[in-house]
């Protein structure tokens, strides 16, 4: 007799279509190619990706787990569109978890050594050759900072949280790079390195207040 399939019986995707229509759709989104609220013509992106929709489905599925498209009942898939509220409620939660972070972590026994990690992030932003480059560099350098507690179900907490902060990260990216004379966030990143440095629990939790109130005021979440 054979075994019983634990998968119900569906066969598995192809993991490299699923991944490339996953790959394409997120940076259509993030680049602002589709823009918050677009629908999200199956027919057409099936014919655009030259795959199924088996694939396509599934990665829209991992990108609605990311915050970045959502399903409408009746109507299909849409890209997700974030109040204000949802927006400053995830900074405030990614707040929270890098200050229990810096509360457990500092004073570090060896900062040169723990410190590495947020300044390889930082270095990643300052040879971003694209917004999307820089926007994958910007939630591994917060990631970094959460990891100096050692703490994995911190890590395990704030990886959604970054994902579907992406979307609006995104925006304010793009509005930065338009504008004249435009905030450099890699500035910003660099105090809290700085901070971090100093190896004073107070001053790097007053300058990750401040960062996360000047990301949540980027002109393109005043809407």
């Amino acid at each position: 007799m054979a075994a019983p399939r634990i998968d119900g019986g569906r066969t598995p995707l192809p993991a490299t279509l699923v991944e490339v229509a996953e790959h394409r759709l997120r940076d259509a989104i993030l680049s602002g190619a589709l823009q918050p609220g677009q629908k999200v013509v199956e027919e057409q992106l099936c014919a655009d990706l030259g795959i199924s929709r088996a694939p396509l489905r599934e990665a829209l599925r991992l990108l609605a787990q990311q915050g970045l498209v959502e399903r409408v009942p009746r109507r299909g898939s849409r890209v997700a569109e974030w109040s204000p509220t949802d927006i400053l409620q995830l900074f405030e939660l990614r707040h929270v978890l890098e200050c229990h972070a810096i509360e457990t972590a500092l004073p570090l026994p060896d900062p040169d050594t723990a410190l590495q990690p947020v300044r390889e992030a930082l270095d990643a932003m300052r040879s971003a050759t694209d917004d999307l480059d820089r926007d994958d560099a910007h939630r591994l350098f917060h990631a970094a900072v959460v990891g100096l507690a050692r703490n994995r179900q911190l890590d395990i907490a704030l990886a959604p949280i970054l994902l579907k902060l992406q979307l609006p990260m995104a925006m304010n990216i793009r509005t930065e790079a338009q504008q004249s004379h435009p905030r450099d966030g890699i500035d910003r990143h660099q105090a809290i390195l700085a901070a971090l440095e100093t190896n004073d629990q107070s001053v790097v939790i007053a300058a990750l207040k401040e960062h996360g109130h000047l990301d949540y005021l980027g002109p393109r979440l005043h809407r």
